[in-house]
């Protein structure tokens, strides 16, 4: 039986869940629309660059889930997922899940993307277990902060060297499949890294170390 790890943003998903929920945001009207869309687009554009500071972004990120109560954030992220995830969810992707599901491989997702926003994509996708950016919560309010490390680059490898600690499971036999340069720290973790859908950085590096590169996006797997 072997761990399978996942990204989700623009690798089992065909965009970008964070991304999104800015823009839903801001097509609500419940954010200030042409500077939120402004700073999201920057944000993203950082990620994709591999620059982006990831404490500077989680606060701008995390700030309109401190505005309003819990009920309402879940109703507004229940409408999120049907209208934005619902859409983007790659046939592909749910076919290489079910593949190592069939194995009786453990399915793992590891995003930098706040729990908030990934916890109900992670069950709609059937995947047991999600390591993600935790956000802290007190007395039923978000603060805005996140909570421990955050699920980015190196953080991600130390998140996930802690799961394996509480969870018994190891890298002896593992996959890692993600889109993204910001992933090559953890792609270097495990034995069978596959670039999915890469972006520029990580395709090079990737066809400079031999890995596997495929498309679920209709190209082929």
């Amino acid at each position: 039986m072997s761990l399978a790890i996942f990204d989700l943003d623009n690798t089992l998903l065909g965009d970008d869940s964070d991304y999104l929920w800015g823009q839903f945001l801001v097509e609500q009207g419940l954010v200030d629309g042409e500077f939120y869309e402004r700073e999201n687009q920057r944000f993203y554009d950082a990620y994709r660059a591999g620059t982006l500071d990831i404490h500077e972004f989680l606060a701008f990120m995390l700030r309109p889930l401190t505005e309003h109560p819990q009920a309402r954030l879940l109703d507004w992220r229940a409408r999120f997922i049907e209208e934005k995830i619902e859409p983007i969810i790659l046939p592909k992707a749910i076919a290489l899940l079910e593949q190592h599901r069939a194995a009786a491989d453990t399915l793992l997702i590891i995003t930098a993307t706040n729990s908030f926003i990934t916890t109900p994509i992670a069950e709609r996708l059937g995947v047991p277990n999600l390591l993600a950016t935790e956000i802290e919560c007190i007395d039923g309010r978000y603060t805005g902060r996140p909570l421990g490390i955050p699920c980015f680059q190196h953080g991600k490898v130390e998140r996930l060297r802690a799961w394996l600690t509480e969870t018994g499971h190891d890298l002896a036999d593992s996959w890692f499949y993600t889109d993204s340069r910001n992933d090559l720290p953890l792609l270097d973790q495990v034995t069978r890294p596959v670039a999915v859908d890469p972006d520029e950085a990580l395709a090079q590096h990737a066809a400079a170390r031999g890995w596997p590169i495929i498309s679920l996006r209709g190209n082929g797997v």
